[in-house]
């Protein structure tokens, strides 16, 4: 292979094909940069005087003004060079030079234009996004930039159509989730706020009947005891809010709900020995399969705290309240009249001892395994099915290295389960 004579015209390629390469490079590095500087980050920099603290600020807090511009520019790059190095390579070295070309953009631009500014820019992210800010907020700046990249998205929702396409480039919800995986564990984040963020992405996909309160642990009154009766019975348990059942011809039916604030004034008024029936107030039904996100805001709007379950036979299956839904994203909420959680003990010899009824999500956080709660809801649901009969104690299941084993029954219901590793 003789290479021939370069001529002007290829010292002038070369000279644009380093250019290109600085470019890509210091794109690549700002590109990294940002997009692990937050807003909060960004602001905490800027008041201790970081260099280009408002550039900063105006980036991070508006990442979808410097993303698509920046993308753009990239792609438009590493396409010219790759054009300049092919004909260059082939004017220089020939049929040949196609194949040495290509060599030489893939090892010379991967490593210089996106390995070493990226991995700069991971190991000192701060550093790399105060050194790029002011140069990206000009490029964002430049308005002919920013018209053909917002254009060429609309291109893009126009060629793939779907609802709530506007802005772009996308993020699969994995994708993103591990983007945050990541943060925490680079300390970027708090691990509560990883914690938050992903309960706020799950809610959005959580229906009624993962967090409900089943049936059969529903502290209901019926319609005929007497207000004292209740009042009692509300003494005893601790709520403000009770849901009155009614049976007829063995079929009951939630027929409203009682506050106890009522109880307590019909009682001070003379009236305990009046049935609850007549304190009544009406009782909101949601379907199993309404998600909690959507419940949320009727409750917000009708300025209701409980609401009754039921499934498409529309018998009532449990019993949702507000506290449920706020808990669903923040975590669990106790106050000072809240017993203990017993629903998970650890004992001495490392088993857990878990209530029947408690949520398969709860237990894959507490084992981390990765159950799929798809056909069942919680532990107990999950034996039941395996086992595909009514289950005695000491009956067990095995999944992921763990043994589940009826440790207690009421009735057909498994009341508590032990849990144990296999070996």
């Amino acid at each position: 292979m003789i290479a021939n004579q370069p001529a002007a015209i290829d010292y002038w390629m070369m000279v644009a094909i380093f250019v290109l390469l600085c470019a890509l490079t210091y794109l690549s590095l700002a590109e990294m940069a940002f997009s692990r500087m937050t807003k909060p980050r960004a602001a905490a920099l800027a008041e201790k005087g970081a260099k280009a603290g408002k550039a900063l600020v105006h980036l991070a807090g508006e990442p979808t003004r410097w993303i698509n511009p920046v993308l753009l520019c990239i792609n438009i790059g590493q396409t010219i060079q790759a054009t300049l190095t092919g004909v260059i390579a082939g004017r220089l070295f020939g049929p040949a030079g196609i194949a040495i070309g290509v060599f030489a953009n893939v090892v010379v631009f991967f490593v210089l234009a996106e390995a070493v500014p990226k991995t700069y820019a991971l190991l000192y992210p701060v550093k790399a996004a105060t050194m790029t800010a002011r140069p990206l907020l000009a490029l964002v700046r430049f308005w002919p930039l920013r018209v053909a990249s917002n254009l060429l998205i609309k291109l893009t929702n126009i060629i793939v159509k779907g609802e709530g396409l506007a802005q772009g480039p996308f993020i699969a919800e994995q994708e993103f989730l591990g983007v945050i995986e990541a943060a925490a564990q680079d300390s970027v984040i708090e691990s509560e706020e990883r914690e938050l963020i992903e309960s706020v992405i799950s809610f959005g996909d959580t229906e009624v009947k993962e967090i409900m309160v089943p049936r059969p642990d529903v502290v209901s009154i019926d319609d005929f005891i007497t207000v004292t009766e209740a009042l009692n019975i509300a003494v005893a348990e601790g709520f403000s809010r009770f849901p009155v059942f009614r049976t007829v011809e063995d079929q009951e039916d939630v027929i409203g709900v009682v506050y106890v604030k009522d109880l307590v004034s019909a009682e001070r008024a003379g009236r305990g020995a009046e049935q609850v029936s007549g304190l009544l107030r009406g009782v909101h039904v949601v379907p199993e399969n309404k998600l909690v996100a959507d419940l949320m805001r009727d409750m917000q709007s009708a300025k209701i705290h409980l609401a009754m379950v039921a499934d498409e036979y529309a018998t009532v299956t449990g019993l949702v309240t507000l506290e449920d839904c706020l808990e669903e994203l923040v975590g669990e909420i106790v106050d000072e009249h809240d017993d203990e959680d017993t629903s998970v003990v650890l004992i001495a010899n490392g088993d857990y001892l878990i209530v029947g009824g408690t949520a398969l999500s709860k237990l894959n956080d507490i084992l981390k395994t990765k159950i799929p709660d798809n056909d069942f809801d919680t532990i107990g649901g999950l034996i039941f099915g395996r086992l595909g009969r009514v289950p005695v104690v000491g009956d067990s299941v095995e999944y992921e290295g763990w043994r589940f084993s009826t440790e207690e029954m009421d009735g057909r219901r498994i009341q508590t389960v032990r849990v144990s590793t296999l070996g």
